[in-house]
């Protein structure tokens, strides 16, 4: 699928098209493919039925549905299963479909010509080449022979484009038979209701953690693991941002193909300014030269306050698929320690606004996503971890403000991680009491 377009807008053309389930692929997209008529042949001709949708800066989807291929012949085509329409008008839903009036001319194919519906033409898109200016594409194309090839439906243009053909966007769909996937109704993982008032209480239980009472530990130390630029400094920085109130980017972060790096948290149960202190120290390894006992900071006999109570494995959600071996590989190598000392780990999935155009909409949307629970799936199968133990997140990137929704994702995972640190813990608690105990019954049989 990709693009813009949302389940919803999908339904109303497939009821409008008119013949059963329809997938739409993205053929073309004038902010990835730039606005140019020799590129959209190059990709659009001879695909079969397509969607043309464009988007303007007032929120007005509109364009039109061509049943038979584009083609750079010069040459209208006719076929009466063609149509214009509109999905929304200034932001509001405005289902509205402009059938073709029996004058002929529904689509015309020209190679210096962008998508053209009409006789005139009732929609021509654009010709040549359109640059991008600050984040706008003045379309040098018009509608003003509209209702010429299409009933108008008692409409003009500027209750279509609002007078004018400057767009943010312009996509060209393929059109297919077949049941695509949608944003399930019911979520895969359940949370309380996403408003003010959860993100309030997650807030609340996260800054209220205090270590396990029975232990002398007076902060939770979680070590996060992943490829450089996985998105560890991120979600410290998205944390941070949380309690501070604004976005900070106090922890630089990086970009490599084939490093390993990691990143120990140390989260105190005081308070501070309102919400946790958080430490972040990041540990680099050099294969080269072992850690040895002359190494700053070197501890010979650690505490279990100096021990991790914690690992978080961090993975960028888009790069699954091809993740090197090697980073795999040492992955792996540091589970198996974490496994032979019974140390809890839990799975950052980041960017998973990446893998679906409704979760970067709107972030509440991920647990309702098929595809980010996919990638869970993947993730939890590609580390051997339970899929309640993969968390997906989206880190503050670009965002000025602080937005509920990311904050409440973030908090949604950092507070499970709390849980297994707490859980490791009352376990160590649970062992110490046994050996205690143990230790009671030997002295008292002498």
């Amino acid at each position: 699928m990709g693009g813009k377009l949302t389940d919803k807008d999908m339904d109303q053309l497939e009821q409008w098209i008119g013949t059963g389930p329809k997938t739409f692929t993205l053929l073309y997209a004038i902010t990835r493919d730039g606005c140019n008529a020799t590129t959209f042949h190059q990709k659009c001709d001879n695909q079969g039925p397509t969607v043309t949708v464009l988007y303007n800066q007032q929120g007005s989807v509109y364009g039109g549905y061509a049943p038979v291929s584009w083609q750079s012949s010069g040459s209208y085509s006719n076929d009466q299963n063609a149509f214009l329409y509109q999905l929304h008008y200034s932001k509001t839903p405005t289902y509205t479909k402009f059938p073709r009036n029996g004058q002929g001319n529904d689509t015309y194919g020209h190679p210096s010509y962008g998508p053209t519906f009409g006789g005139g033409h009732d929609l021509y898109t654009f010709s040549g080449t359109v640059n991008n200016s600050g984040g706008y594409f003045a379309l040098n194309g018009y509608m003003t022979s509209f209702g010429t090839s299409y009933s108008n439906q008692g409409k003009d243009i500027t209750q279509i484009n609002n007078g004018n053909m400057i767009v943010t966007e312009l996509e060209v769909y393929k059109v297919t038979d077949g049941q695509r996937k949608k944003i399930k109704a019911e979520p895969w993982r359940k949370t309380k209701s996403w408003n003010e008032k959860f993100l309030d209480e997650l807030t609340e239980d996260v800054v209220s953690f205090k270590p396990f009472p029975d232990l002398d530990i007076s902060e939770a130390r979680i070590l996060m693991i992943g490829p450089v630029g996985a998105g560890k400094s991120s979600f410290y920085n998205t944390i941070n941002s949380i309690f501070r109130g604004r976005i900070t980017q106090r922890a630089g972060s990086g970009s490599a193909e084939q490093s390993l790096t990691t990143a120990v948290w140390f989260l105190f149960s005081s308070s501070y300014h309102g919400g946790i202190f958080i430490k972040l120290s990041k540990l680099q390894f050099n294969p080269a030269t072992p850690i040895s006992t002359d190494h700053d900071g070197y501890i010979s006999k650690p505490t279990l306050e100096d021990k991790v109570h914690c690992v978080v494995f961090v993975l960028d959600s888009t790069t699954l698929e091809v993740l090197p071996a090697k980073i795999l590989q040492k992955m792996k190598s540091f589970q198996t320690l974490m496994n032979q000392k019974g140390i809890p780990q839990a799975l950052l999935l980041t960017k998973v606004d990446k893998l679906c155009k409704d979760v970067e909409k709107n972030v509440s949307q991920v647990f309702k996503s098929e595809t980010v629970e996919e990638h869970v799936e993947k993730a939890s199968q590609l580390l051997g971890l339970p899929r309640g133990n993969v968390l997906p997140v989206k880190n503050y990137e670009n965002e000025m403000q602080l937005e509920d929704n990311i904050s409440i994702l973030a908090l949604i995972s950092l507070r499970q991680i709390l849980h297994f640190a707490e859980d490791y813990m009352e376990n160590i608690a649970d062992k110490m009491a046994a050996t205690q105990r143990k230790m009671e019954k030997m002295k008292v049989k002498k």
